[in-house]
């Protein structure tokens, strides 16, 4: 048995015993939508950024937000900065390593569902996009969690 010991080696993608039949690499079809994934229909744009502020609205329904689970991913994504009652008083902003982040309350931002999840998917300023870190669901489970925090601010 020296296969065991001396592996085959095998051209990528070249005609060998693997690919007999000359099966190469392929694209995915146009307009194919992976697994798992949803598409997000408006751009990184200040066009779509504005659309997305007076359109987009949380697919989830009061039964499905849960502000425990909201919480901690806030806590580890987002309190860093914004604080953890969301007043921009997080530890980078005391600490002066980062400056100007706005409260959720800030009556001249009047921020939305579809403003924050467009932020959290894209980034704004100088905060980057989370769309890797969270996913669809996570991302509206944390925009419920920001509306909360809000509505406790302007209490």
């Amino acid at each position: 048995m020296p296969n065991m010991y001396e592996p085959v080696g095998y051209e990528t993608y070249s005609e060998s015993q693997a690919f007999r039949t000359g099966v190469e690499a392929q694209l995915p079809v146009e307009g194919t939508v992976p697994r798992g994934h949803t598409p997000f229909d408006y751009k990184n744009t200040i066009e779509d950024f504005m659309l997305a502020k007076a359109n987009l609205k949380s697919p989830l329904d009061s039964t499905q937000v849960d502000l425990i689970e909201a919480k901690v991913l806030y806590d580890i994504y987002c309190a860093i900065c914004h604080g953890t009652k969301g007043d921009g008083q997080g530890n980078l902003v005391k600490r002066e390593k980062i400056l100007g982040i706005p409260r959720y309350d800030d009556i001249g931002r009047a921020i939305t569902e579809g403003s924050i999840y467009h932020t959290i998917y894209y980034g704004k300023n100088t905060m980057g996009s989370y769309a890797n870190q969270l996913n669809e669901e996570e991302r509206w489970q944390v925009v419920a969690y920001v509306l909360d925090l809000k509505a406790n601010l302007e209490k």
